[in-house]
């Protein structure tokens, strides 16, 4: 039965299906011989086609093979490309977050991300998640610090807006009913050098995306997503770095018109 699943889990995902072919077509071959179905040449020429079904079969697999081979190699050469390991963007993010109970986000306003997040943001403290937003304190020089290191310096009016815009949003999420006890706020005396957002960081298999951020530039922020069990003293390292972030970090209080 176990061999049976397994051949109808390739067919469905259309792998392996010269081996089955040339299977299939050798055991035709093999009955037809048996009963004396077909002539000698016949049989002849539908063995030679099956080999070389096979023949071709081989080959591919060698190719793989040494592909895989080079591609080995390479990385134990330290020929690895950036866009091994970096990306854009984190287009899975809003199913990653779906199914989270811990999510730790850093960031210099999280304008952009508790807009795309808010409805499951909302949803996951619904059910008993634990949500720790980190971002810039909308007080003070720190947004005019972050207008410095952007594409708009002589704007930090630009930033303060942004950071209206969040602090609604987190308004909003602390009315979900029971995020009293699960929704926690920092703002930070300083620009965060990285963004962060860490799901389940405590798990197995938790995952941090870690937004590498660029200065007076708007080409976008390099991504680079870590597991534990993959990047285990690289994953240690920024959960620690969440740790130290938010320890620096101050609650919101009367002054900044939260209740």
């Amino acid at each position: 039965m176990r061999f049976l699943r397994r051949v109808g889990r390739d067919l469905s995902r259309g792998e392996n299906l010269e081996i089955y072919s040339t299977a299939l077509l050798s055991l035709a071959l093999a009955v037809l011989g048996a009963l004396d179905l077909v002539g000698d040449k016949t049989l002849a020429a539908a063995t030679l086609a099956t080999l070389a079904l096979l023949a071709g079969s081989l080959l591919g697999s060698r190719r793989q093979l040494t592909d895989l081979s080079e591609q080995v190699r390479s990385r134990a050469a330290g020929e690895v490309s950036a866009a091994d390991f970096l990306a854009h963007d984190k287009p899975e993010l809003l199913q990653q977050v779906r199914g989270a109970q811990d999510i730790r986000i850093v960031g210099v306003t999280l304008g952009r991300t508790l807009r795309n997040l808010i409805d499951e943001l909302r949803s996951r403290l619904a059910a008993g998640a634990t949500v720790k937003p980190a971002l810039i304190d909308p007080h003070g020089s720190t947004p005019a610090e972050a207008a410095r290191r952007s594409t708009m310096p002589d704007r930090p009016g630009v930033y303060e807006n942004r950071l209206r815009s969040s602090l609604d949003l987190l308004r909003e999420l602390a009315e979900t009913p029971g995020a009293q006890d699960r929704l926690e706020i920092r703002f930070l005396p300083f620009v965060p050098a990285f963004g962060l957002v860490l799901l389940d960081p405590q798990r197995p298999d938790g995952l941090i995306h870690v937004d590498i951020y660029s200065h007076n530039s708007a080409t976008g922020d390099a991504v680079l997503t870590l597991r534990p069990g993959r990047d285990g003293e690289w994953y240690e390292n920024f959960r620690s770095e969440f740790d130290r972030v938010w320890e620096s970090g101050r609650v919101p209080g009367p002054p900044d018109e939260w209740a």
